[in-house]
């Protein structure tokens, strides 16, 4: 006997998990940042814009290091977008095995801060992001966030 009121768990149209490969060369990094622009808005996902560019920052940074610091050992990066109804989740796969780590603000340097940007804007929204080792022997680096729909903004 089905209980009144109580409504199987379904996924929401725009939950789901997509994964696209790309050359390790830079004309993959905007591509790559369009692409998942395109993959929220053809998804639906009710997404504030300020969540959406720091996503695509993001994805920006990420695809950036592989091919720069991976490209000579990974010739393809794969990035992934998984969302569901609370989060979001941009990853980053290569085959180098080198563990990246974020550097620390130097005012003097112009680069080199890719991943503390990446680290500063995921905290800022609530999130949270790492990097693991894959069973190949690469790595994968990614950044959670949390899905706050549009409106659903607490007040000031």
């Amino acid at each position: 006997m089905e209980s009144r009121g109580s409504v199987p768990a379904r996924p929401l149209s725009y939950e789901g998990v997509w994964r696209f490969t790309a050359p390790a060369v830079d004309i993959s990094v905007p591509q790559a940042r369009h692409a998942v622009r395109d993959l929220l808005n053809r998804q639906g996902v009710p997404v504030g814009d300020d969540l959406v560019q720091g996503l695509l920052l993001i994805v920006s940074e990420l695809v950036t290091n592989a091919v720069r610091h991976a490209a000579l050992l990974s010739p393809e990066v794969a990035v992934e977008v998984a969302i569901g109804a609370e989060w979001i989740r941009v990853s980053v796969e290569d085959n180098h095995p080198y563990r990246p780590k974020a550097l620390e603000k130097e005012y003097g340097q112009t680069g080199g801060r890719g991943l503390l940007l990446v680290r500063e804007i995921t905290l800022e929204a609530g999130g949270s992001c790492d990097v693991e080792h894959t069973a190949s022997g690469g790595k994968i680096i990614w950044a959670a966030l949390p899905l706050k729909p549009v409106g659903d903004s607490a007040p000031l």
